[in-house]
């Protein structure tokens, strides 16, 4: 499972989020392992049947105003029950408010760092969580380009030499949006989400076989660029054999799978006179038709199947 360490975190994040170590001698080592965080107002009422241990613990203005005027003995308690769980990474209070005692030493006790922001809660959450989401999705680098065509990230893979870049590049000039070219980031995002990127080093830098290195977006404007695109096809360009068996039809469905997530795949054989960036333009298009559920594939059948039927 992937993680990251509150020390990590502070290192990486202290000035974005505003953040502070407020207590000394707390464990740096512990692990964060989902973005997801908590806020413990039940648990520190004395019912801690569900807390969520494994998040990071918000403290916001209405659990410090409970842990501030509650039952001293009580809430000791409910504190020390819930955090002397190890499965707890850290405590951040919000809005700068002041570390309540009980809590402050409750936290020394079992080593958990008791962090504090000045952002507002609600700010800091969505900061947070967004960050620790980017952080921990699984991620992997492919060999390819990718380019949103009509809203729809396409990964544009095939051996090199086959015309990947070109055909990126007449996509672009027909108006379509450049993401990344030959090193595609990947990564795996709740709800089976695949979202690609470039590495930072070759942002809006291509590769094209008799020009060398061109910048895109010196050459087409901002507009023809983008940070990321979610993946929703995947085109496989090969060359021309005449033995193979390619689909001509469209009834058959071809998945590939990226990060165990499976991914409609498309195989447009290259030959000269092709024409492969109008035919990925075509993909693209009735990729976004089948996932409104409009497979023409099939209405073409079911039609031709109909007259038959009429014809006996």
């Amino acid at each position: 499972m992937k993680f990251i360490t509150v020390g990590e975190l502070l290192k990486e994040q202290r000035d974005r989020l505003k953040l502070e170590l407020v207590s000394r001698d707390a464990r740096l080592n512990r692990r964060i392992a989902t973005s997801e965080v908590n806020r413990p107002g039940l648990a520190l009422a004395g019912y801690p049947a569900h807390f969520r241990a494994e998040r990071v613990q918000i403290i916001g203005r209405g659990e410090h105003a409970y842990i501030a005027r509650g039952p001293e003995k009580r809430l000791e308690a409910n504190l020390t029950k819930i955090l002397s769980n190890r499965s707890v990474p850290c405590v951040v209070i919000t809005r700068s408010l002041r570390a309540p005692k009980a809590l402050h030493e409750v936290c020394q006790r079992h080593g958990v760092p008791l962090l504090r922001t000045r952002l507002k809660t609600g700010t800091f959450v969505e900061e947070l969580s967004t960050w620790l989401e980017e952080q921990l999705s699984e991620r992997t680098r492919l060999h390819g380009v990718l380019v949103d065509v009509y809203g729809l990230g396409v990964f544009i893979r095939g051996d090199a030499g086959i015309g990947k870049s070109e055909s990126a590049l007449e996509l672009v000039k027909r108006g379509h949006i450049f993401v990344a070219d030959d090193i595609v980031e990947i990564r795996h995002k709740p709800g089976d989400i695949l979202v690609g990127s470039c590495p930072e080093a070759l942002q809006h830098f291509m590769e094209v076989r008799g020009l060398g290195i061109i910048d895109v977006k010196l050459l087409f404007g901002i507009g023809s660029i983008l940070r990321s695109s979610v993946i929703g096809l995947v085109v496989d360009l090969e060359m021309w054999n005449p033995q193979a068996r390619y689909d001509r039809v469209g009834l058959e469905r071809s998945t590939t799978r990226i990060l165990n997530v499976e991914v409609t795949r498309v195989v447009i054989p290259v030959r000269p006179g092709r024409h492969i960036a109008s035919l990925i333009e075509v993909a693209a298009l009735n990729q976004q038709l089948k996932s409104q559920g409009l497979y023409s594939a099939e209405a073409f059948n079911e039609r031709i199947l109909a007259r038959m039927g009429r014809v006996r």
